[in-house]
C-alpha cells in the first residue's frame, strides 16, 4: 500500500515548490495572506498545482501538526508534459492510444479507468489540473499500481489538449450514449484519444466541440447508462482490438 506524503507550514511548501519537488495539491487556510503565500500561490500556477483554500478545520482534519494554515501533498509520480510526449511516439514510429478523462472525481474510477488502459495498451492518460482527480495514493492504491506503469499528463484546460492533439494528427473521441455512431462499427484506428467525461456531466460542451466524433455503447434495460469506468474499459478494448492489424499500432 502506497502512503500519501504530507508537507505541512508556509516554509516548508514555498521552499518545495522553489526547488522542484513535485507536488499534487496544496491546500491553504481560506484568507490568508502575506508575501510567502503570494509566493506560493505564483509558483503553484506557473508549475500547475491545484491550490484550493479550505476552511481550518479542514486542515486541521489532515494533520494536526503546525501546518501554519498551509498543507501541500507530494505527488507519487512525475507528470509528464503532452508537448514533448507525443512527439516521442511518432519519433518511435507509433500511432498514439490515448485517454483524455474530462472531471472524473471519483478515486476509483480513476484507478479502474488507469487499470483497464495499461491492459489495452494505452500509451498515456491526460487528466485536467483542476476539478479532477490526480495521482495520488489513494488513485495508485485504487488502481493496484497501474497508475505506476502508465505516464500521466496534467493539463490546464482539456479543450486546449485536445486541440493540440488535433494538430498532432490525433483524433479525439467522445464516449456519448446519444451519439447515433455505434462503437463497433465505427472506425477507431489510427492515432486515437478516447475522451471520457464527469461521471453525472458527462463530456463538457467546449470539450465537446473540439473533439473529432463521438461514440455509444448499445444498452438494453431501463438503467440508460453505464458506470464511466466499465464504459471506459468496453471502449479501451474494441480500439484495441481494431489496432491489432496495424503492426505500427
Amino acid at each position: 500500500m502506497i502512503k500519501e506524503q504530507l508537507l505541512y507550514g508556509i516554509h516548508s511548501v514555498e521552499e518545495a515548490l522553489s526547488t522542484g519537488i513535485l507536488l499534487d495539491k496544496i491546500y491553504l487556510k481560506r484568507g490568508i495572506t502575506g508575501d510567502s503565500i503570494r509566493n506560493i500561490r505564483l509558483m503553484a500556477r506557473e508549475q500547475q498545482v491545484p491550490v484550493q483554500d479550505v476552511p481550518l478545520e479542514k486542515l486541521n482534519r489532515i494533520t494536526r501538526k503546525a501546518h501554519q494554515g498551509c498543507i501541500a501533498i507530494v505527488a507519487p509520480i512525475e507528470y509528464t508534459q503532452l508537448e514533448s510526449f507525443i512527439p516521442q511516439l511518432y519519433e518511435q514510429g507509433i500511432d498514439p492510444f490515448l485517454v483524455v478523462l474530462d472531471g472524473i472525481t471519483d478515486t476509483r474510477n480513476f484507478g479502474a479507468i488507469a487499470r483497464s488502459a495499461v491492459c489495452a495498451g494505452v500509451h498515456a492518460i491526460i487528466i485536467p489540473s483542476y476539478g479532477s482527480v490526480s495521482v495520488t495514493a489513494d488513485a495508485i492504491n485504487a488502481s493496484v499500481g497501474a497508475l505506476m506503469h502508465i505516464p500521466v499528463c496534467r493539463v490546464a484546460s482539456i479543450p486546449k489538449a485536445i486541440q493540440f492533439l488535433a494538430m498532432s494528427g490525433i483524433n479525439s473521441v467522445i464516449a456519448d450514449e446519444k451519439s447515433s455512431y455505434v462503437y463497433y462499427k465505427s472506425d477507431l484506428t489510427g492515432p486515437i484519444a478516447l475522451v471520457m467525461g464527469n461521471e453525472y456531466k458527462g463530456v463538457s460542451p467546449e470539450a465537446k466541440k473540439q473533439a473529432t466524433m463521438s461514440v455509444s455503447i448499445p444498452l438494453k434495460g431501463d438503467i440508460g447508462s453505464l458506470n464511466v469506468s466499465v464504459a471506459c474499459g468496453i471502449l479501451l478494448f474494441d480500439i484495441a482490438r481494431q489496432r491489432l492489424a496495424n503492426t505500427n499500432q
